[in-house]
């Protein structure tokens, strides 16, 4: 026990200490090496976490009661501060919408905490399952990366502003935001989660906001509105499950949800499950919240990349795979079906009409997201499965098309996709890794494909109407769900742009004399580059190996329950419920 709470508090706590000393260096040097050795510390403790508590058991830790209660009140101060700190922007900025929801936010933070949480006993604060540490290794290693490539990409940024250098607070910011992850995907206890949820709210909000232009400032505007009202619903939610349910933790919520749907009274669990969906929704970026993450575009490129690949929307689907065995075929699963199968379709046909390679991947993105939004609200064993799936290769992909994307903008001046003819003979480098990046979305052997396969047949299992209905006029019009609904042509779109090669062409000769006087920094990218995918073929081979254990594991369950007499309704939830290693293993007569 005391291993797992030191890993998990490391995990959370090292970031912010990396956060706090970066805040306070000005030299480029320093910066570089602090920035280096925290990133390479805390992928390697998310490695370590992997190894040490993979097992298809849920771990759970006990914090002592003074350092619980300790804790707590530092989360309050933590979220007053942050309540504090969008109030005060709001009046610099003249946005009174953004004040009037942090006044909301403060309001209820201080009810939940002082007159619910209080008095509600929490055992476990902590845990690591399975999923957990996929999100780790996901957080760590793709977060890490971005950071470390965001040391020459912000090099170049920042030559090219005559303000301030203000790249200490950047990379500080960035860091902060993996400590807030890691508390989300490590924390029980529902208040710590809130805080931390919270975090990755105002950490994005600052990021979008960094270069302070007008448009920067109104996108992030646009992003604490939205999100804060996802920050609403779920206090809202812990609210009235600390009231109602009398516990603040996220296992016991999950039993005792589906203790009343086993009894017949899931109608109750209604408003908590829709209410924690709401959340998830403007999170993840999902219809009709999709627009603060096209604003969020406007942010440096390692920005845009640890947003769309191992933060902030990770966050939202986090959060509904977490409680998908409590949805599935009822009012709230239903509605999360419909979202997320409603926003990968449009999304994806977005796509299509975009020139700007960035708002390609941000629609791909949000496509994306709504098939894993869609998968959770199944609910079943294979659509949890495809989920996971999907997210881990989402943000590997994604990750590298942002910063491929980054890289090519400094050296031709453009995202325009219409602008990369010739990529391939300018930067074949680059261009083979965007090419890499690209292909796996949608072709084999890449995990994408698998996913997108086991999702297709578990949307076909459920008993959604619409969404039934919406796959069958995808089939008729020949679109075979997300990568042949817009997405595989967008990204072939892409693709023929980055391979077209005009041996003559004038614009190919200018361009090669100006590759051929790239400076040092522009040649260090290409390192990091190679660093970068080095972590990324280590973290897909590390989750791949604990998917295929924890498949493995819960094969030899299922031919041990065969054995049995257990009712196929019971075991059922059971299933879902093991396969996410969220509660320990119950007894039959619990349901």
């Amino acid at each position: 026990m005391e291993v797992g709470i030191a890993t998990t508090a490391f995990l959370i706590l090292f970031p912010v200490l990396v956060a706090l000393i970066l805040m306070f260096v000005r030299d480029d040097r320093a910066r570089s090496y602090i920035t280096v050795v925290g990133a390479l510390v805390i992928a390697c403790g998310s490695i370590f976490c992997a190894a040490q508590f993979l097992s298809p058991e849920t771990h759970l830790f006990a914090v002592d009661d003074a350092t619980a209660t300790i804790i707590g009140y530092i989360a309050l101060v933590i979220e007053v501060a942050l309540c504090l700190y969008i109030i005060i922007k709001g009046i610099y900025y003249r946005k009174p919408l953004a004040i009037a929801l942090a006044i909301i936010q403060l309001g209820l933070v201080f009810y939940l905490d002082l007159a619910v949480a209080e008095h509600v006993n929490v055992v476990n604060e902590l845990y690591i399952d399975n999923f957990s540490i996929i999100m780790a290794l996901i957080i760590g290693i793709v977060g890490s990366g971005i950071i470390v490539y965001g040391l020459g990409y912000m090099r170049v940024h920042e030559a090219h502003n005559d303000g301030p250098d203000r790249r200490s607070s950047f990379f500080s910011v960035m860091f902060a935001f993996l400590g807030a992850m890691f508390a989300i995907v490590f924390c029980n206890s529902l208040t710590w989660m809130l805080c931390a949820w919270e975090v990755t709210t105002v950490c994005s909000f600052a990021l979008i906001g960094y270069t302070r232009t007008k448009e920067a400032i109104d996108n992030s505007f646009l992003q604490i509105v939205l999100n804060m009202i996802g920050g609403i619903a779920f206090t809202i939610a812990l609210i009235w499950v600390g009231s109602f349910y009398g516990v603040m933790e996220l296992d016991r919520f999950i039993e005792s949800t589906l203790a009343l749907a086993a009894a017949g009274m899931g109608f109750v669990t209604y408003a908590p499950l829709l209410l924690f969906a709401l959340a998830a929704f403007t999170k993840a970026a999902q219809m009709p919240f999709q627009s603060w993450l096209l604003g969020a575009m406007v942010a440096p490129t390692p920005t845009s990349a640890l947003l769309h690949s191992s933060t902030m929307v990770k966050a939202g689907v986090f959060l509904l795979i977490k409680i998908s065995p409590c949805l599935g075929f009822n009012m709230p699963g239903f509605l999360v079906m419909t979202v997320g199968i409603a926003t990968f379709l449009f999304c994806a046909l977005a796509a299509i009409s975009q020139s700007n390679a960035k708002r390609v991947l941000a629609y791909s993105t949000i496509s994306n997201l709504g098939l894993i939004v869609a998968c959770a609200g199944v609910g079943s064993d294979g659509a949890i499965w495809a989920a996971i799936f999907l997210l881990i290769f989402h943000a590997v992909a994604k990750s590298l098309l942002f910063l491929c994307v980054g890289t090519a903008e400094h050296h031709i001046g453009s995202r325009n996709i219409e602008d990369m003819d010739d990529l391939f003979e300018r930067m074949p480098r680059l261009a083979r890794l965007m090419a890499i990046g690209i292909m796996g979305m949608f072709i084999a052997p890449f995990g994408m494909l698998v996913s997108k396969w086991a999702a297709l047949q578990s949307f076909a299992q459920s008993e959604n109407v619409i969404l039934l209905i919406l796959l069958v006029s995808l089939v008729r019009v020949g679109i075979d769900a997300e990568y042949i609904g817009g997405n595989l042509k967008a990204s072939a779109k892409v693709c023929g742009k980055l391979i077209e090669v005009y041996p003559n062409s004038p614009l190919l000769e200018k361009l090669k004399n100006r590759h051929k006087k790239e400076n040092k920094s522009t040649k260090k990218h290409r390192r990091i580059f190679w660093i970068f995918v080095f972590f990324l073929v280590v973290g897909i081979g590390v989750t791949s190996y604990i998917l295929l254990f924890s498949a493995y594991t819960r094969r030899v369950e299922r031919e041990a329950m065969a054995t049995g007499t257990v009712q196929e309704e019971i075991y059922s939830f059971k299933s879902r419920r093991d396969l996410l290693s969220l509660t320990p293993e119950v007894k039959r007569a619990d349901l």
